[in-house]
């Protein structure tokens, strides 16, 4: 994974994607009390759900801007709705995928529909590293800057926040750059992976067949 980031294969374009679920429409019970001279915004703790909805979302490791669209739901229907925009919007490009092992990511259908899209691959991250995948860093971005900070009285009201807030992200994405060296973020993912239990069944060799693969981008 590390290295489909830091050498992607020749003429192709490397995206993060993920879904983030359940982001709530929430309406204050009180209205929010403006900035003031020495006084940060005020909002009240009390809220009122208005239902929910799903973003997923593709960002670019080459250049940080991010596709996104909003769902009712988190099915592998809306998965291979979301893979269909992305090929319409990067066309002709080799496309490689980094996804967690949500079970909505490897459905029978989206095998197939792989089957019939040659030039999109998909690499999973390790069990219990979702942190490999960027996108997670930009979820947390439009969570702080944008969702918590809103008001919401409807589902439509909180998309149109979203596509607002990243179509705004785009005019200034600048691409996430590595601070931490391969072998360093190896030995991390292996570390989740011991502690989960996720590399106990392995056979001997097996690790460092993952750390050679891991070094070599697949």
């Amino acid at each position: 994974m590390v290295g489909l980031y830091l050498d992607p294969p020749k003429g192709a374009l490397v995206l993060c994607a993920d879904e983030k679920t359940q982001i709530q429409a929430l309406d204050r019970t009180q209205p929010t009390l403006p900035m003031k001279p020495g006084k940060a915004r005020r909002m009240t703790h009390d809220y009122k759900r208005n239902r929910a909805t799903s973003l997923s979302a593709a960002l670019e490791i080459a250049t940080g801007a991010v596709t996104g669209a909003c769902y009712p739901r988190h099915t592998h229907e809306q998965f291979l709705a979301f893979l269909n925009a992305l090929v319409r919007a990067f066309p002709r490009k080799p496309l490689h995928v980094a996804l967690d092992n949500s079970s909505t990511h490897s459905t029978p259908e989206v095998k197939r529909w792989l089957e019939r899209h040659k030039r999109v691959h998909f690499h999973f991250t390790p069990a219990g590293a979702s942190w490999l995948n960027t996108v997670e860093i930009w979820f947390s971005i439009l969570t702080k800057q944008q969702v918590r900070q809103g008001v919401y009285h409807d589902v439509p009201e909180l998309i149109a926040a979203i596509d607002h807030f990243i179509a705004a992200y785009n005019e200034r994405a600048q691409p996430f750059v590595w601070t931490k060296t391969a072998e360093q973020v190896l030995a991390k993912a292996i570390k989740a992976q011991l502690t989960s239990g996720a590399l106990h069944w392995q056979p001997a060799g097996a690790a460092e067949r993952s750390r050679r693969a891991a070094m070599s981008g697949t």
